[in-house]
């Protein structure tokens, strides 16, 4: 698959709402090539950022390099490397320098840290020996990581012509004590680790925990009276409620992409079927039927289709029907059994668990279920989770015996798998929207 093959102009831009003053933007000529899995990473400099106090600027450069070469498409240059170690954004830069350790793009930034923070970047073409961009912007003491990922986000998709998705966070079930008595609460933290909190306190079982298309909201399982029952927390305000009472166990809630439904599993008299409701409360509507294990529902990008899981053809496996129901149509026909798809947020792809052989992978396939490709297989793997641009997918991996659950991401291509660092043992994470 060729992703990003083109040529594109380096424009930083930053939309964060904070206060903005932009320079012009000249026309230059970086690139990152994308070809299938056969591709090399992009030398980017970004020297520390000037500051009076040089451990805030050296911190903040430092979390963009590491946004940058935890997507896998960049190399950010070791600063020590580099021909000056602090930033000027004063002045242009002695370009036949960057030039001699071959460098096309060139970060350069300042950030004071005050009553607000106040800082300046400056993004060049080396081989055009041009500014490309410029920009000022001022914002609360308290968001220097999220500026740092901003900034991150705006180089990204100036290179690659897709959007980022470092200025994003992640929910997922925090797990803590012996094994065999696990405590499992609900946990929110940045993409990359950082700014961990949990959300509930642990004296209920929290599990699929899933994000509203606008960040405030979560839905998830609880088994606050015993059985499972979906649940919805308002990360602004911490109130959390039972969505309704629809039978002896609800599990596997998921929005619709406009916020205005919940989907989710209701068990009764021996069958599990698929149901949907508004948001608010009132009346779900059954969307199957039947005696077949029907769960995990996702809702395509456009709100128009669900894909889930369903054991009615013998073996677990995936189906797609219309969002207000229908005949279902199976779409997986690889060996094994399929669980936890999950629609791609421009559509384009699903992603899955597959279990066969002894072995979970985790894969993605085409809408109609065609191109299926995995991109991670281990002993126990599952529960992936889309980045918002569509091309990074997080999950969790238990590796068995004493030790517990961590997350883990891959790219679309089956490359840089990496471990997401947390406090405590991980599971069932849900990726965010980017924040507003």
């Amino acid at each position: 698959m060729t992703l990003f093959n083109r040529r594109n102009a380096l424009k930083l831009g930053l939309a964060t709402g904070v206060t903005l003053a932009a320079s012009r933007t000249a026309s230059a000529l970086v690139e990152v090539n994308v070809n299938g899995g056969n591709f090399q990473p992009l030398p980017i400099a970004i020297p520390n950022f000037a500051s009076s106090d040089p451990s805030f600027g050296a911190e903040i450069a430092g979390i963009v390099r590491a946004d940058l070469q935890n997507s896998g498409l960049f190399l950010p240059l070791d600063p020590a490397s580099l021909p000056i170690q602090v930033g000027d954004v004063t002045n242009s830069p002695d370009f036949a320098a960057w030039r001699t350790i071959n460098v096309d793009a060139l970060v350069m930034g300042q950030v004071e840290r005050g009553g607000q923070i106040q800082s300046s970047v400056r993004v060049w073409d080396t081989q055009q020996a041009a500014q490309v961009v410029g920009k000022s912007y001022s914002t609360d003491p308290n968001s220097s990581r999220r500026v740092a990922h901003i900034i991150a986000d705006a180089i990204y998709e100036s290179l690659t012509g897709g959007s980022g998705y470092f200025d994003t966070r992640v929910v997922y079930v925090a797990e803590s004590g012996p094994k065999a008595n696990r405590v499992k609460r609900l946990a929110i933290m940045d993409q990359d680790g950082a700014n961990a909190q949990y959300l509930t306190d642990g004296r209920t079982l929290a599990l699929t925990p899933r994000f509203s298309p606008n960040n405030d909201m979560v839905t998830y399982m609880n088994f606050d009276e015993g059985n499972p029952q979906v649940f919805l927390l308002q990360l602004s305000t911490g109130k959390q409620q039972q969505l309704g009472s629809f039978g002896a166990m609800t599990f596997a809630p998921r929005f619709s992409p406009d916020g205005g439904r919940i989907a989710f599993s209701v068990e009764a008299n021996g069958s599990t079927n698929i149901y949907s409701i508004a948001t608010g409360g009132g009346q779900p509507t059954q969307l199957t039927s039947g005696a077949a294990i029907d769960t995990g529902p996702c809702y395509s990008p456009d709100g128009t289709r669900i894909i889930f899981e369903s054991d009615r053809g013998g073996s677990p496996q995936i189906y797609m029907m219309g969002a207000n129901g229908g005949q279902p149509q199976r779409i997986s026909f690889g060996q094994g059994s399929y669980s936890t798809p999950v629609w791609a947020p421009k559509g384009d792809l699903i992603a899955f668990t597959r279990q066969s052989g002894g072995q979970f992978n985790i894969g993605i396939m085409n809408p109609d279920g065609s191109g299926e490709r995995m991109l991670y297989t281990s002993f126990h793997a599952e529960g992936p989770t889309w980045a918002p641009n569509g091309r990074v997918i997080m999950f969790f991996q238990d590796p068995g015996g004493n030790d517990g659950p961590k997350l883990m991401s891959v790219d679309i291509w089956g490359r840089n798998v990496q471990t997401i660092k947390t406090e405590s043992f991980a599971s069932d994470p849900a990726w965010s929207a980017l924040r507003a």
